[in-house]
């Protein structure tokens, strides 16, 4: 089997032990890797109805057969399990040298089980597992962390971490390497922390078994040079991201005031020119040449690296106008380890509910000192408030009851990223049927509804999610690559079968890909169906806010959702996909996928339609 290794590492954090699982070759052809193989990993092996932080739940970090390859943004991976925030199927991409380090192991997918009585790290060099005693670590921050284990194990190493907030089980902490780098949205720091692994390290020498080295080697380099030639190469090297904030703002998508306006007074103040004026440097991933960090001297004076989502839901949502001080706020997520989509819009809700007198002790909008003292107390779970932001949104609202639950802005339990969709019921329909629970890496689909007709509720527009869908959080997430150089500046999707059928020899037509990317999200599908024990349409719901509380300001003043359209778009949704209108895959979908093994799990939870 060329291009994947066909190994998986299984390593027993209560016994100290690892072992080698060899996966039938259909996986790998079937699912790719990344989250198609993390996918089918937990369907075989989680217990069901597990706890997401016992011992018995699984925590998978995954390549696909283009990870760490030369060839643009290949420096990837995947960091799968069940979620503590959702109760479903959970991941988030990380780019990071670990990423390669562990292709070149000769492994797959790493998979942890069981926990350790004492803080671990865990060393894997090709086929050696160690386990090195982390008490000393355990309380740093991810960057002391990262630059203790390099001092102990090279500068050259792969490295991912976790911060306080991993370690507390906050429920939306995430995985975080090279001082920035984060993934893993739906609290898969938590799950990391609740197994005692502080960290992991990896060093590959084995390569990575390609079908044509020669012929991947001269696509990747053609890669590279379509991407540094496209018109838009030096506006994103200027910006990345943050360019989003004026166009947000001029879109009326932009978060403000806990998503209750598309648009912020103070935008400019956040906006991507003001990050020129302060910018001081970039990085980003390994494998990259349009890096998307963009760094500045934060209002402490310390480097933080932005993009538009941490900018937007640190400072629009909550009110907070100032680049410097948004900065701050940020690098003090990374540093705990907390997930800053998640935390910006449990900080929102927060100034919400205090405006509203819903909980005592919380704070006003735009208070930037008393933010600063929040985001501690919610990565140590040190106050009441703290301990209650920890749980999210939806965990927060439902134990402080008053209606809190109406400006709670999350789908599937996962905060909103940072796209308003009051005025955007294709981006609504993204979120409320993202298969972690609302984000926008599976389907940005906002800048073509916006482009288009942004007010229709039409089957195209249903559609047009379900293409980016399969491509963006299909394939790219099973590839693994990252979606930019396609996104932002326009490189040929073509390279990508390309460079699949030289790395594997396996031949892949756009059908093929797309029923794959139909596979991967069906099973997902089941695997929250099976976790949850029921299912209604009710799940794929985009929060209450859009449909009851209409935007006041900015040119789209008035714009709510409409509950009956958007339930008529969930249904040319559920059609495309072959769901019956319950969102629960009908049996013919499944034969058609290739997923007959879930057929009669799913049978006896649901009860399935022909």
């Amino acid at each position: 089997m060329k291009g994947w290794h066909g190994r998986i590492l299984w390593i027993d954090l209560s016994k100290k032990e690892s072992r080698e699982y060899r996966y039938p070759s259909e996986w790998a052809r079937d699912y790719l890797g990344g989250r198609g193989l993390a996918a089918r990993i937990l369907w075989e092996f989680l217990p069901r109805g597990v706890d997401p932080l016992s011992p018995d739940n699984l925590l998978i970090m995954a390549v696909g057969p283009l990870t760490g390859l030369t060839l643009p943004s290949s420096g990837k991976m995947i960091v799968a399990s069940k979620s503590p925030l959702t109760g479903g199927y959970g991941d988030g991409n990380i780019g990071t040298q670990a990423a390669v380090e562990l292709r070149k192991t000769g492994f797959d997918a790493v998979v942890f089980q069981g926990a350790s009585r004492r803080p671990v790290t865990v060393y894997i060099e090709d086929d050696k597992v160690e386990f090195h005693d982390a008490e000393d670590l355990w309380g740093l921050d991810t960057c002391t962390t990262e630059r203790r284990l390099r001092e102990a194990f090279g500068k050259d190493a792969g490295i991912v971490e976790i911060g306080p907030a991993g370690e507390n089980r906050v429920k939306y902490a995430t995985v975080i390497s090279q001082e920035g780098r984060s993934g893993g949205r739906p609290g898969m720091g938590a799950v990391m922390g609740s197994k005692g692994l502080k960290a992991v390290v990896f060093r590959g020498t084995r390569g990575f078994n390609l079908h044509d080295p020669k012929k991947v080697a001269e696509e990747g380099s053609k890669a590279y040079r379509d991407v540094v030639r496209s018109k838009n190469y030096k506006f994103w090297m200027r910006q990345g991201t943050m360019m989003t904030v004026e166009w947000a703002q001029e879109a009326s998508v932009l978060p403000a005031f806990n998503f209750r306006e598309g648009v912020f007074d103070d935008y400019q103040e956040i906006g991507g020119f003001k990050m020129e004026e302060l910018k001081i440097g970039q990085r980003g991933c390994p494998k990259c040449n349009m890096t998307c960090g963009n760094m500045i001297r934060d209002a402490e004076g310390e480097i933080s690296e932005l993009d538009y989502e941490n900018v937007a839901m640190l400072g629009s949502n909550i009110g907070l106008g100032d680049l410097r001080k948004v900065a701050v706020l940020n690098r003090m997520a990374d540093m705990l380890g907390l997930d800053t989509i998640s935390l910006g819009s449990t900080l929102a809700w927060a100034a919400e509910a205090t405006e509203l007198g819903h909980i005592d002790d919380g704070v006003e909008w735009g208070d930037f000192d008393r933010f600063k003292e929040l985001v501690s107390e919610t990565a140590y779970r040190e106050t009441g408030i703290g301990n209650l932001l920890a749980e999210g949104v939806k965990g927060a609202c439902t134990k402080v009851g008053k209606g809190s639950c109406d400006y709670a802005i999350h789908a599937k339990g996962l905060e909103v990223s940072a796209y308003d969709c009051h005025a955007a019921p294709g981006m609504a329909l993204a979120y409320g049927t993202s298969p972690i629970g609302a984000h926008h890496k599976d389907a940005w689909v906002i800048s073509w509804e916006v482009a288009t007709d942004r007010f229709s509720y039409s089957r195209e527009k249903a559609a047009k999610v379900i293409e980016l869908q399969r491509i963006r959080g299909g394939l790219f997430e099973s590839f693994v690559a990252c979606r930019f150089p396609w996104v932002e500046v326009g490189l040929n999707l073509d390279y990508y079968p390309k460079l699949l059928t030289y790395a594997t020899g396996v031949s892949y037509t756009w059908e093929d890909l797309y029923k794959l990317a139909d596979r991967v999200y069906t099973l997902v599908r089941a695997l929250w169906i099976r976790e949850q024990g029921w299912w209604g349409r009710e799940m794929d719901m985009p929060p209450v806010r859009w449909f009851k509380h209409p935007t006041t300001k900015g040119p789209l003043a008035g714009s709510r959702l409409d509950l009956d359209k958007y339930n008529q778009l969930l249904d040319y949704y559920y059609e495309i996909r072959g769901w019956d209108e319950r969102g629960v895959p009908r049996r013919s979908t499944l034969k058609k996928l290739g997923l007959g093994y879930v057929e009669e799990e799913l049978d006896k939870i649901v009860g399935l339609k022909d």
